[in-house]
């Protein structure tokens, strides 16, 4: 594309944003969304209460289902390989270890996983 039609075309673009922006400003329910907002604001500061303190006064539950999401996944376990033909050992929690991605390749998957401790 050149540069002059990518120009056009995000004159276009803006043109077509200003007039959904334009319809936006006379709308009746944005206007109350926004003084609901601009009233629950102040109320919040009036009582030094945040959303999170809302929140969890109103729907304890919500809260808790939200913490647990965005919490840290659970921690992977340490598996340990022996390798049978040599005695030699492999530790790791993922498998993407050189040593044992080795071994996968020279006896197989399935063979190595029985070598699980």
């Amino acid at each position: 594309m050149s540069i002059i039609a990518e120009y056009k075309a995000l004159e276009a673009q803006i043109a077509e944003q200003q007039k959904r922006l334009e319809a936006l400003k006379g709308d009746e329910k944005l206007k109350k969304e926004i003084e609901f907002e601009t009233k629950l604001r102040a109320l919040l500061a009036d009582y030094n209460y945040s959303l999170k303190n809302v929140i969890a006064l109103l729907d304890p539950k919500a809260e808790k289902a939200t913490a647990a999401s965005t919490g840290a996944r659970k921690e992977r376990v340490l598996k340990r390989y022996k390798n049978p033909h040599n005695g030699e050992v492999v530790e790791t929690k993922g498998g993407n270890h050189k040593v044992l991605k080795a071994w996968k390749e020279q006896y197989g998957a399935d063979k190595v996983e029985s070598w699980l401790q």
